[in-house]
């Protein structure tokens, strides 16, 4: 694996994970901050899930790139059909909780000094796990069929 596939990777997640920390941030604040004290205005809960969002790209960037690096290294999980690198479902699985739990810790600690509430950050990183597995194993799932940034197998 490349490099440039961890990169390419590391963009496709970003993208679909700030997606879903952004309307999740957003319909938790505005709808359950209130309950675990995070008494943040209506009109201000889209620019608190903004922050929140936007200042993940940055440190998940980095924490993905580092995370396929280290998966980049492991053999285990991986088999080679017709000279080309297949990743097992049992390897995606064990990838999704890994980073499941990296990121999840990430967007709680982000969300509690946005907000405030460790209740409310809480309540966004325990969410987003459910979400976020989903989306990250779909995602897994797709990229083990796309051969860029791979070597050919010699065989």
């Amino acid at each position: 694996m490349t490099k440039r596939r961890s990169v390419a990777k590391a963009i496709s997640w970003r993208v679909v994970g700030t997606l879903d920390t952004l309307i999740l941030s957003y319909v938790l604040i505005t709808y359950l901050g209130p309950f675990f004290g995070a008494e943040i205005p209506q009109d201000e809960a889209l620019e608190t899930a903004g922050l929140i969002a936007i200042t993940e790209v940055l440190t998940k960037f980095v924490l993905y790139f580092l995370h396929e690096r280290a998966w980049a290294s492991a053999s285990w999980g991986l088999n080679w059909s017709d000279g080309k690198r297949r990743e097992s479902v049992t390897r995606s699985a064990a990838k999704t909780g890994l980073w499941r739990t990296i990121a999840s810790t990430d967007t709680f600690l982000l969300a509690w000094f946005f907000t405030g509430s460790a209740a409310t950050a809480a309540s966004i990183g325990g969410l987003e796990i459910v979400s976020k597995l989903i989306l990250y194993m779909i995602h897994e799932r797709v990229w083990s069929r796309i051969s860029f940034g791979l070597a050919i197998h010699q065989t």
